[in-house]
């Protein structure tokens, strides 16, 4: 009956030309803002995806600030330490977006629906997907094997994992011939497809579903940061011979992937850091030459395979790229990393607001989230809520993922003037 009352809602708004701004579900709300469109108000999202999420012991400390009898919570992702933002927040926060993760939330750690209990790294209890067994030494280090190999590390201290393994570090050129890159597989499929279709049934909300598809930084993870950048400039060959692998192998995962689930998501999620916080990794040339032609043929085949908007995750200063993401066909650009440079909203939306949407950089996670009060903190995001209240192309969210080290009244204050608006 769900099902049929929204084919019937959609055909009356088709015929009618127009719908009630007034009485908008999440998912028709956060839809009209990515097609600059009006809304009732500006989306909101936290942990919608893998780079709009908050950080599990900053999850759990703001559900200890807020007096909730179960502090724990379910850490989805295991290589970023984000944990699912449950019901309770969805309501009080208003949030429109609902993730379709991944099937493994860290290599062999499948969402299978089963937990176990585990403390974060800063001793708070909390429930991990069942088969979750780090490597713990005596300095604190967490560490993460696959077949006898450490793949990830956490530090003492740290918030998330980084990659500690890389495979290709001293190959060359021929042993890129037999380098295999895994197909998405069956059990993601189904496991995918299942849980968007439930989804999009049983909700009201806009799915994002994360993808990733990244190139560039996957590169990076496999040759080691300062190995592909050193290819990128004295051995051409390889870089554009190990691009073009990645590229094939993402094109095949992309349409498996939306063979299962492009009826159902609204928002598709691809990842690749370009930016610093004063310009980007590599020159604009280099990207057109080396990069480039890559990401065109992967956002050519998504738009022509889904209606879903591409939104694409890259960090710092990318203002220089993005007549080059709206050329290649991205829909939505985030973090929106406004303290970089040449990133303040005010200038990207006036030089690019009508051409792409913006999702996060809601509020300054350098100085303001961080270690502003909150008269601060409520004041910057009510400057950025109106900067974009009559015009749509914008959902709100921080800049990137909230950090284990920020305080939970800031993230309340932010999140309840978000909501408020």
């Amino acid at each position: 009956m769900h099902g049929i009352v929204k084919i019937i809602r959609n055909v009356l708004i088709s015929i009618s030309g127009k719908e009630d701004a007034t009485h908008m579900t999440s998912r028709e709300r956060v839809v009209r803002a990515l097609s600059h469109e009006k809304t009732d108000r500006i989306p909101i999202d936290l942990g919608g995806s893998i780079v709009t999420g908050i950080n599990s012991m900053a999850y759990q400390n703001v559900k200890r600030y807020l007096g909730l009898s179960d502090t724990r919570s379910r850490v989805t992702n295991i290589i970023l330490m984000l944990s699912e933002v449950e019901g309770e927040f969805i309501g009080r926060w208003k949030i429109d977006v609902l993730p379709l993760d991944r099937y493994e939330a860290a290599p062999g750690v499948p969402l299978s629906g089963k937990w176990i209990e585990h403390p974060l790294p800063d001793g708070q209890p909390a429930w991990f997907p069942e088969g979750f067994k780090p490597e713990i030494r005596e300095d604190g280090t967490w560490a993460l094997r696959r077949e006898g190999i450490v793949t990830d590390i956490l530090s003492p201290g740290s918030g998330s994992f980084v990659p500690a393994h890389h495979p290709l570090k001293d190959a060359t050129v021929k042993d890129l011939d037999s380098f295999e890159i895994p197909v998405i597989s069956d059990e993601e499929l189904e496991y995918l497809h299942r849980r968007a279709k439930y989804l999009y049934e049983e909700t009201d909300y806009a799915i994002f579903g994360w993808f990733n598809g990244s190139i560039f930084e996957t590169s990076q993870f496999l040759c080691g940061w300062d190995g592909f950048m050193l290819r990128l400039a004295a051995e051409k060959d390889f870089a554009s011979k190990l691009l073009g692998k990645l590229t094939d192998a993402v094109i095949r995962d992309l349409k498996l992937y939306l063979d299962a689930v492009g009826e159902y998501i609204q928002v598709i999620g691809f990842g690749d850091d370009f930016g610093i916080q004063d310009g980007l990794q590599i020159s604009k040339e280099m990207f057109r030459e080396m990069i480039k032609p890559h990401l065109k043929r992967i956002y050519g085949f998504a738009k022509k395979s889904t209606d879903a908007f591409l939104f694409l995750h890259s960090c710092g200063s990318v203002s220089e790229l993005i007549e080059d993401f709206i050329e290649m066909g991205i829909d939505v650009l985030n973090p929106v990393q406004t303290s970089a440079q040449n990133m303040s909203l005010p200038y990207l939306k006036e030089k690019f607001g009508e051409r792409i949407s913006f999702w996060g950089g809601g509020c300054d996670v350098q100085k303001i989230l961080p270690m502003g009060s909150e008269e601060e903190i409520r004041r910057d995001v009510r400057e950025r809520l109106e900067l974009f209240r009559d015009s749509g192309g914008f959902v709100f969210a921080p800049i990137h993922n909230i950090q284990a080290d920020v305080p939970p009244k800031n993230i309340v204050a932010m999140y309840d003037e978000a909501a408020g608006q």
